[in-house]
């Protein structure tokens, strides 16, 4: 068997993956990346970039056609071709699986496909196409990352019961689409089934849509989506699909407690995700786990020494950014210790600075405390909102509905917490996120002169609110 050494080699070259080789090249350390599949992992290739173009693209569609109509253009779309639509996805996640590729030739990083496992605290088996190669590393990082997570009575054929991976590879559109799980992804995927013309039904076990997200932003964006049309079933237990020859029967019960067959020509389940962590040799080593997911001390490290873990398939946040940032803290803290570098700033990512989004339509964000956690953990604090029907910009490209919606320590002003729901949501929560993070107040954010008219100055308003001096509303 062919032998290799190197001072770092990481397994899976998703977003923790290959940020975390290359960081490690940065700082001279000799770097490898195992990866079986197509770098970029989930993200770049089945994930966030190629959805996010598809939501690009729907709201470009969904608004030019309400904007034509709106003055008295007649719109023909018996032409349209989805299949179009869905390349650009694909191209775009090519054109940046190919980047990666380029920075990890730059940077001298080692790609080697395959499939790998560990057979030693410090030993990587690989076999790849061209046969077996062990690896010897001085730290080893896991980045697998997650797959779809299937349930009973929706087995994937990614035909008629589709999970996100077979739907972003999917070049059609059904007619009926019944999402199971109102989540990000879920939701994400309803308002580009709803945005190109598709008869949507979601249903969600717990009571409300987005469950992870500010109570108060998600009855926004529920309003916004029955109000394009979208069926909704919260608090809807789904007990199977039966496919039959052109359309699925799925059978569901709701909050009523009431039976329901709810016909459509296709479901596309979006229930959370299930770890890669199978077949890594874990068991052997002593790493320990808990429901699948790869507990981690400072510095990310496993309970075997040498062994770090990032990512999906860690207690983390199941994402992308968070990945990148551990990756990043695990290459350092490697550098650190084989070659004297500073340690880095952080032991771990700092969970209450991590910033979440779902891209629907409107867009929601947040970080940090929400108001139901800070009550359920007894933390004082108070509540300052601005809604977006009090923003001109906001008003001007007629994208009234939303609100920014801070949490804050009633005594020092401190931002515990944020939420946004409407236009920008993604882009504008990072102003509230630095804020926080930098130790700033509500009254330094309220006091920052914003370019007018623009919608971060509703962040402003909610800020000026939590004085008592909001100007508009």
């Amino acid at each position: 068997m062919e032998s290799k050494q190197y001072d770092f080699v990481v397994i899976g070259a998703g977003p923790g993956g290959y940020v975390a080789a290359i960081r490690a090249a940065q700082l001279g350390l000799s770097a490898a990346v195992v990866e079986k599949d197509l770098v970029g992992g989930v993200c770049l290739n089945i994930g966030c970039i190629p959805s996010k173009s598809l939501i690009h693209s729907a709201q470009l569609f969904a608004q030019g056609k309400a904007l034509l109509e709106k003055t008295g253009a007649k719109v023909d779309l018996s032409n349209f071709d989805y299949s179009l639509v869905w390349k650009a996805s694909r191209l775009a996640a090519d054109r940046l699986s190919k980047g990666v590729n380029f920075l990890l030739r730059k940077n001298k990083v080692d790609l080697i496909k395959g499939k790998a496992m560990l057979s030693g605290a410090s030993t990587v088996d690989v076999e790849t196409p061209g046969g077996s190669v062990q690896l010897k590393a001085k730290a080893i990082l896991l980045a697998t990352g997650s797959r779809p997570r299937p349930i009973p009575g929706f087995a994937f054929d990614e035909k008629k019961i589709f999970s996100s991976t077979g739907m972003l590879m999917s070049d059609k559109l059904p007619k009926r689409m019944f999402i199971l799980g109102a989540g990000a992804i879920g939701m994400e995927f309803a308002y580009v089934l709803n945005a190109f013309g598709v008869e949507v039904t979601v249903a969600e076990l717990l009571p409300r849509v987005l469950p992870l997200e500010d109570e108060e932003a998600s009855k926004i964006v529920e309003k916004e989506f029955r109000s394009r049309g979208v069926t909704m079933y919260t608090g809807a237990r789904a007990s199977g699909a039966e496919v039959k020859d052109d359309h699925v029967v799925i059978h569901l019960t709701d909050a009523q407690g009431a039976p329901l067959d709810i016909e459509a020509d296709a479901v596309l389940v979006s229930v959370g995700r299930a770890t890669n962590t199978e077949g890594l040799g874990l068991e052997n080593l002593g790493v320990r786990m808990e429901r699948g997911y790869i507990i981690t001390g400072d510095y990310h490290e496993t309970s075997c020494a040498g062994i770090y873990a990032v990512g999906d398939i860690t207690t983390y946040p199941q994402l992308a950014h968070t990945a990148s940032k551990a990756g990043e803290i695990v290459a350092e803290r490697v550098a650190h210790l084989l070659k004297g570098t500073p340690n880095p700033r952080e032991r771990t990512v700092d969970r209450l600075h991590v910033p979440s989004a779902v891209y629907c339509e409107p867009e929601v964000a947040s970080f940090g405390l929400s108001e139901a956690s800070a009550k359920e953990k007894g933390i004082r604090h108070e509540v300052a909102r601005f809604p977006y029907r009090g923003n001109g910009r906001a008003v001007a490209t007629e994208a009234p509905e939303g609100q920014v919606k801070i949490m804050f320590d009633p005594d020092t002003k401190a931002i515990l917490g944020a939420s946004i729901v409407g236009e920008g949501a993604a882009d504008t929560i990072h102003e509230l996120l630095l804020a926080s993070k930098a130790e700033l107040t509500v009254e330094d954010v309220a006091e920052l002169v914003h370019a007018h008219p623009t919608v971060s100055e509703a962040i402003m308003e909610a800020a000026k609110a939590a004085l008592g001096r909001a100007i508009h509303y």
